[in-house]
Parts: structure tokens; C-alpha cells; sequence
């Protein structure tokens, strides 16, 4: 490597490494603190580290993990351990108001008998095989989804349930008489690739499972989040969810599940202490990856206002039910205690015996589930009438790479053909274009209603869809980041995000369709061994999907933080199967890419202003002097470069 001096925005001169000359669109002779020149961060769907890596052991010499197996909650086989009763759940009287601690008096344990936890079932997950509708085409048909390699093309054709929707998942072992807390989704009729009922994913549910409170603090669990009530919210919040169950399901590594997320984990670095940033799902946890911020409603020109009634959440329970929202939507005013379900947030918040402060500036609507950006795909502003996001006037990290001419690109899957239906649907129906409608005129292009909109976090910004030439540079599709690849073209920074049908998300995608499509890519990379040498790839997922988790959380504001999710690191310097316990989060990504281009944090308000954390004596999940993110710079070893070993 050769070493240069630079100019920075943070210092006069640094000792950096000079990149290679990869990256159309900008600097290629950026300066990076580290050897590292590009990044690619690569993004699944709704899947958590327990449920993921719960039964999991590390292959590093002296390595350690917090999970299912370590903790005793299980056995190797995924039956209950002698510690079984650390993850019991538990139902909650009805209560007045909104709650996100319930009273412990409140509480009854879920048992075998006289108070059953809620089973899992077949939510939403495709009943037959069928050849004809999704998700099950032909394996003709299939060999069309160019994002993965012909012969994972028979993944997209299997795991139908065989079951009528919304029923008990008979498939799993002992479904219907589950004892209350975790089970495994492996048994005779179930494996890794078979579909599987979804779980609601929202924000004030995710906060009220968590069930937070101080009371329950302890030194090793400081915010007193206890994660206990993780079916019974899904049982309750809704008289038409059929979610049930569905939380406590996960897969067993060491039974050959998730292999090849559990091969890469062997080779390299899994990160153990990596939360969803946001309480919640994909929209917003997306936004705060791309910003270190949540969006907001504004006049489109970046002035708060209220959006529309319709949109305004009230989570607190109808007169009769047990905890039945009373209206279940996306938007609430946080800086005002006064409005439904924001007061025990903040109230909890401002209590921690720590800086954490709710973050919500006043009159703003902050965005705390999904809904789709203020711009198509091609750039068209959407109309007011679907209630989308306006355009966003919040700072992302692709504006702050522009800004110092640092190459990057945010790689969706099926984005070409959602382009392409964009512009048939503004045609056809300017006032109200619709997406399906043009693909059904369009069937050759149907694929773009699979692109995901509400994923892209820069579909959202005004900065980057109002100019065509900026949005052209920098939103992409997947077929480009395999070409960049290919070509020695890759951007410094590089985001993937796979389409519906492959993003692993429960019910509509399987585990084993997002390894189909990291397993592409790494495929292509490997193929070019110059730039494999100074990348690093980060693969982790939007959140965990409304499934239980065992980890300590951190809250750092009225947003989150949530549960934990997998973080797995591929690069010459994190080789070694290690397991990394520094606490983190989506804004650790942005922390790294920050640092290592010598870039500032986004705002003042952004996230990416926290501190790394600093370890307490004795317990390397629970920051020291929280609230802290790491920037994900201790999970390489710079020191110990062993390329030989990494391109084997």
C-alpha cells in the first residue's frame, strides 16, 4: 500500500492509504484511514441473530458468543436447555393507556395449561405449489430472476406450506402445545427452505414487546428491557393480525440451517452485539441507515407539517379490549407528551441513568412505520393523493459522498424494470400512477413491482431523485453492481438490496433465496482477487422482523435502539471466524464509511455524533458510557494481514 498525504474536512493533513482507481462517478484517488477502498454493504429482510445464529457455536480459537445455545435457553438439537425459563413470555391484564413497561403485577406467565402462549401459524405464507401465481413460477420462469445463479433457479419453486393461510403450523414439532418461549424451525416438514408465517413488525408494538421499565434494571441490563411479551402483543394489538406465534421461531446452525450464512461466520467476523436501529420495520430502520435520522412530514420542501388524520397513530387500547389499538398508523408527534402512546416512550427515556434524550424536535410527524417515498423510481414526484412520504430534505450519506467526490451507489434488486413501469404508470395514470397496474399491461417487466421502494433510503431524498443525473449516477440495479464488479468500476461505496422474491423476508422470500443472492456477488468477487484484497463486505438485514431476541438493547432515543440482528464482515482483516461484542447498530455502517473516508458526521443531530463504546469490566454487550455506537473499526485487524489466507 502506498501512503499519501491528504487534505480532510476534520484536519489538515492525514496518513491515509491511496485508492486503486476503481469507482466512475468520482474521486479514484480518495484517501482511506484503512486499506480498505470499497465497501459493500449488502442488506436482507427480517431475520435476528438468535433466530439466525441462535444455536450457533464460534469457530475462532477462544472466541465467545452471546446466544441461545451459550445462555443454556437451548440445547445443540433446539429443544428447551436447563435455562429455558430466561425466556419466558408472558401475557398482561388489560390496561387504561398505551404501555411500553407493563406493571409486573399485571403480568401472568404463558404455560402448558391454563394460560397457553399463542402458537405459531401459517400467516400469510403461499399455501400450494403452484406454477401459475407467486411465488412459485417455473423453473423457465424462474431462471428470469438475474439475481441469482441458474442453479439456485429451483429455490424460487419450492416451500409452499401445504396448509390453509392464518392456520397452526403444523409442520413445526409439537406446534399447539409449545411450551412458552423459543422453538426451532427444523423438523421433518419444515427446514430452511420452506416459507413461514410473518409476524406484524411496528414500531409501538416493538417497543411495548421489548417491555421496558427501570424497575427492572439490573447491572448486566441496565434499561430494563426484558423482551417478554413478544406473542402477546401480536395476540392483542389487532382484532384481524394472525401473527400468533410466529416470534419465537428460529434455525439451528449447527444442524446445517443457514449454511451459508453459518460457513461465512466460521471463515470471518459476526458481530453478536448489532441492533436494528430503529423500534420497528423496513421504512424506517432503512431511513436511519441512510441518514443516522428519522424522516418526517413536510411541505416537501423541508418544513414540518401534519400530515393528513388518517395517518396519525393512537396506540392506546379501545374501551373493552385487552390492548386492541385504537389506530394503528405511522406518523405521531414525539416532542408533544400529550398525544397517544408518546409519554411512556419519552417518559422512559429521560429516566435512563444515562444521556439519551428522545431526539424529536418540535411539530415534527416523524415517519415510524412504512411508507412509501415521495419519488418513483424514475424520479416522479408522487401524488398527494397516495399519502406518500413528501420529499426529504434529511442529509444522507450518499450527499455527504458527493460532496468530497467519493464514488457511490445504492444497487436495487429489479430497480431497471421498476424504472420502466414507473414511466408506463405516470403515463398512463399521472394523477394516480400505479406500479401493478403497469405491470399487468407489461408482464416483461413485472418484476419491477418486486423492487422495494420503501428500502432505498435515498429514494426518499430530494437531493438525490430531483436531479436526473445525480439519480442516474447512484440508483441503480443489481446487474450493475455484478458488471462493476467485473469491470474494475466498483464505487468506494456500494449498498445491495436484493428484490421481494430474494430479500429472505419471512412468508414471501426464504432464508435460503437471500443466500442465493449474497452468494452471487461474493461469487463475482472472488472472480477478481485485486479487488476482493481491499474490500470489505458487510452483510446484515433492516431488522429483525418482529422475532424475539435474547440481547441486551440500548435505547438512544424515541426511535430505538432495537433488537439485534446478524452482522457478518468478510475481509482480508476480519478472517478468523472472531465474534465481535462491541455494541452497534445500522449507524455503525455510517460511522465506518465516515471515518475510513475521512468524512464528518452527517448533522448535528444525526446519530453518527455518538461516541464508540467503552467497555465495561467484565461485560463487553453493555457500553461503559452509553449512549455509544461503534464505528466497526475493532472488528478489523489492520495489523494482521493475511491476503493468502482470505483468497482461499
Amino acid at each position: 500500500m502506498r501512503t499519501a498525504i491528504c487534505v480532510s474536512v476534520t484536519a489538515l493533513c492525514a496518513l491515509g492509504y491511496v485508492a486503486a482507481g476503481y469507482g466512475a462517478g468520482g474521486d479514484n484517488s480518495a484517501v482511506t484511514e484503512t486499506p480498505i477502498k470499497h465497501v459493500i454493504i449488502l442488506i436482507g429482510e427480517n431475520r435476528g441473530l438468535d433466530h439466525t445464529f441462535g444455536v450457533y457455536k464460534p469457530k475462532g480459537a477462544g472466541q465467545t458468543i452471546s446466544n441461545l445455545l451459550s445462555k443454556g435457553i437451548v440445547n445443540e438439537d433446539g429443544t428447551p436447555g436447563p435455562n429455558f425459563a430466561l425466556a419466558q413470555q408472558y401475557s398482561v391484564a388489560p390496561q387504561p393507556l398505551y404501555y411500553i413497561g407493563a406493571p409486573n403485577i399485571a403480568k401472568t406467565p404463558y404455560n402448558g395449561a391454563s394460560n397457553l402462549m399463542p402458537q405459531p401459524n401459517t400467516n400469510g405464507a403461499p399455501e400450494f405449489q403452484s406454477t401459475s401465481t407467486p411465488p412459485f413460477p417455473t423453473i423457465a420462469e424462474a431462471a428470469l430472476e438475474p439475481d441469482i445463479e441458474p442453479s439456485d433457479d429451483v429455490l424460487l419453486t419450492t416451500g409452499a406450506t401445504g396448509l390453509p393461510p392464518g392456520v397452526l403450523d403444523t409442520r413445526i414439532p409439537g406446534a399447539g402445545t409449545l411450551p412458552p418461549g423459543p422453538f426451532v424451525l427444523l423438523g421433518p416438514e419444515i427446514s430452511d427452505d420452506d416459507y413461514t408465517g410473518d409476524m406484524t413488525h411496528r414500531f409501538f408494538q416493538a417497543w411495548q414487546q421489548s417491555d421496558c421499565s427501570l424497575a427492572n434494571a439490573t447491572k448486566t441490563n441496565p434499561s430494563g428491557c426484558l423482551n417478554d411479551l413478544f406473542p402477546f402483543v401480536m395476540h392483542t394489538y389487532s382484532a384481524t393480525n394472525q401473527s400468533q406465534g410466529n416470534e419465537m421461531g428460529f434455525y439451528d446452525a449447527e444442524q446445517e440451517q443457514a449454511s451459508l450464512l453459518k460457513t461465512l461466520a466460521d471463515r470471518f467476523t459476526l458481530s453478536d452485539n448489532f441492533h436494528q436501529s430503529f423500534q420497528g420495520g423496513t421504512g424506517a430502520n432503512h431511513f436511519m441507515f441512510g441518514t443516522g435520522d428519522a424522516g418526517f412530514w413536510s411541505d416537501g420542501h423541508g418544513n414540518p407539517t401534519t400530515p393528513p388524520a388518517s395517518l396519525i397513530a393512537n396506540p392506546n387500547p379501545k374501551s373493552g379490549t385487552v390492548n386492541q389499538y385504537i389506530a394503528d398508523n405511522a406518523f405521531a408527534n414525539c416532542s408533544d407528551v400529550t398525544q397517544p402512546g408518546v409519554k411512556p416512550i419519552v417518559d422512559y427515556i429521560e429516566s435512563l441513568p444515562y444521556g439519551a434524550q428522545p431526539n424529536c424536535v418540535e411539530n415534527h410527524y416523524y415517519m415510524f412505520d412504512n411508507t412509501n417515498p415521495g419519488f418513483l423510481p424514475n424520479g416522479s414526484v408522487v401524488p398527494a393523493v397516495q399519502n406518500a412520504l413528501p420529499p426529504s430534505s434529511v442529509k444522507t450519506i450518499g450527499d455527504a459522498l458527493i460532496a468530497r467526490n467519493i464514488s457511490w451507489a445504492y444497487f436495487g434488486g429489479s430497480y431497471d424494470d421498476a424504472v420502466i413501469l414507473s414511466n408506463e404508470a405516470v403515463a398512463a395514470n399521472p394523477a394516480n400512477p400505479s406500479l401493478t397496474a403497469a405491470a399487468l399491461t407489461d408482464p416483461a417487466h413485472a418484476l419491477g413491482t418486486a423492487y422495494c421502494q420503501i428500502c432505498n433510503p435515498f429514494q426518499y431524498a430530494t437531493s438525490i431523485m430531483a436531479n436526473a443525473s445525480v439519480r442516474t449516477a447512484h440508483i441503480k440495479d443489481t446487474a450493475d453492481l455484478i458488471t462493476d464488479i467485473k469491470n474494475n468500476t466498483l464505487p468506494a461505496v456500494s449498498v445491495g438490496k436484493p428484490d421481494g422474491l430474494l430479500d429472505g423476508h419471512p412468508q414471501t422470500s426464504k432464508i435460503d433465496l437471500f443466500e442465493g443472492y449474497v452468494q452471487n456477488i461474493l461469487d463475482t468477487l472472488e472472480a477478481n482477487p485485486k479487488l476482493k484484497a481491499e474490500t470489505a463486505v458487510f452483510i446484515t438485514w433492516d431488522e429483525a422482523g418482529g422475532y424475539w431476541d435474547s440481547g441486551f438493547i440500548q435505547p438512544l432515543d424515541f426511535f430505538g435502539d432495537g433488537p439485534r440482528i446478524p452482522l457478518l464482515i468478510l475481509s482480508p482483516y476480519t478472517a478468523g471466524g472472531k465474534v465481535n461484542h462491541s455494541y452497534a447498530d445500522h449507524v455503525s455502517l455510517l460511522k465506518f464509511i465516515e471515518r475510513n473516508w475521512f468524512l464528518a458526521p452527517l448533522t448535528d443531530r444525526s446519530r453518527d455524533n455518538l461516541p464508540n463504546p467503552r467497555l465495561r469490566p467484565g461485560d463487553p454487550y453493555v457500553p461503559a458510557n452509553m449512549p455509544a455506537l461503534d464505528d466497526l473499526f475493532d472488528a478489523f485487524d489492520f495489523a494482521s494481514f493475511n491476503n493468502q489466507a482470505y483468497l482461499e
